[in-house]
């Protein structure tokens, strides 16, 4: 049974002063419940309508009806658990390699999507702008499919960090080089901008090397690429 209590912690996890004043988020699903119970994320309480999972402590686990998980989901149709994790601990990163740093990315699904990207393509650090949406939303957890326990996500003032930054930074726009024909290196930071207003102008001004992304159609009528698409398409070349 879920108490008046625990329900109240859920949807309080909802929004982020919340999430940061108990340092806990949750995650609906199976794959993504196993994912983070695989990982070095610290259970903090599992509620599931099937017995799906075993060697967990058994004093942190309730079977619940699946009326009681439909008071507690965040999702339209709910899954058959949902899982509370501790927030883990900052960890420290290197300059090296390939760096992703997003410029005020607002977009749940979005965030959740690089998050799997850079899980996909071996990048270990991906640093946020501060006003960037934050890593522990549900929708961005939900997105990541697991992948959040495999990607250093990091928060902080991006003008600050590219300021101070000795690898050449990539920025994406519609004005750049076309990326087919650029010679890329192995290191590097590649910065993508908002939704909807591309890259800041304080961190345009901090790019070494503006790139883009060709349009083939023949009316080249679409404005843009949507930000996760675009980022797959840079992380590829890259990568390639």
């Amino acid at each position: 049974m879920v108490s008046k209590n625990q329900i109240k912690l859920i949807t309080s996890l909802q929004q982020k002063k919340y999430r940061k004043q108990e340092q806990l988020f949750f995650v609906e699903g199976v794959k993504g419940v196993q994912e983070l119970l695989d990982s070095n994320f610290e259970l903090h309480e599992l509620f599931t309508t099937k017995s799906d999972f075993v060697s967990i402590d058994t004093r942190k686990v309730h079977t619940i009806t699946e009326a009681e998980l439909k008071k507690i989901s965040a999702l339209t149709t709910p899954n058959t658990c949902l899982a509370i994790f501790k927030i883990p601990k900052a960890v420290a990163y290197e300059q090296n390699g390939l760096i992703l740093a997003l410029d005020d990315v607002r977009d749940p699904g979005n965030l959740g999507t690089i998050i799997r990207l850079c899980d996909w393509f071996g990048i270990k650090t991906l640093f946020c702008s501060e006003e960037s949406v934050d890593v522990y939303n549900p929708k961005v957890v939900q997105a990541t499919m697991g992948s959040i326990s495999r990607v250093n996500v990091v928060y902080g003032n991006l003008e600050q960090f590219l300021t101070a930054a000795k690898l050449p930074i990539f920025g994406t726009f519609m004005d750049g080089s076309i990326i087919y024909k650029e010679k890329l290196p192995t290191e590097g930071i590649i910065v993508m901008g908002n939704e909807a207003n591309g890259i800041s102008k304080p961190i345009e001004n901090l790019v070494s090397k503006r790139i883009t992304i060709p349009r083939f159609g023949d009316l080249q009528a679409t404005e843009s690429l949507n930000v996760a698409t675009a980022t797959a398409i840079i992380l590829s070349e890259f990568k390639r």
